[in-house]
């Protein structure tokens, strides 16, 4: 079982800058791949950023160039650098985790989320 931890959420005003960092632990060999996500009140959950295990990134066009993800694979850990945070980037960001399993199944692993908050 894996079991994702989040943590770094918190009020900043328009401008500022937050660390979110998450922990994946439990009985696993491997991690495919590790995200944050996003949720808005009143909008659908989307994609932020994600790194693969080869250090690969991607990230939406709306936070190109203000946030940045980052992963340790010994530490199975990830951290999402926000900078230059603005009031639309309010939102519950929660971790995930892709574990690979038996024949060549992968399934996905949640944190709780930590809720970022960005005043005007």
């Amino acid at each position: 079982q894996v079991q994702l931890v989040e943590s770094g959420g918190g009020l900043v005003q328009a401008g500022g800058s937050l660390r979110l960092s998450c922990v994946a632990s439990g009985s696993i060999s491997s991690i495919s791949r590790m995200g944050w996500y996003r949720q808005a009140p009143g909008k659908q959950r989307e994609l932020v950023a994600r790194i693969t295990s080869a250090g690969r990134t991607d990230d939406i066009d709306s936070v190109k160039g203000r946030f940045t993800i980052s992963g340790d694979n010994a530490k199975k850990t990830v951290a999402l650098q926000m900078n230059s945070l603005k009031p639309e980037d309010t939102a519950v960001y929660s971790c995930n985790a892709r574990v690979p399993g038996t024949l060549g199944i992968e399934y996905n692993y949640w944190g709780q989320g930590t809720q970022v908050t960005v005043s005007s």
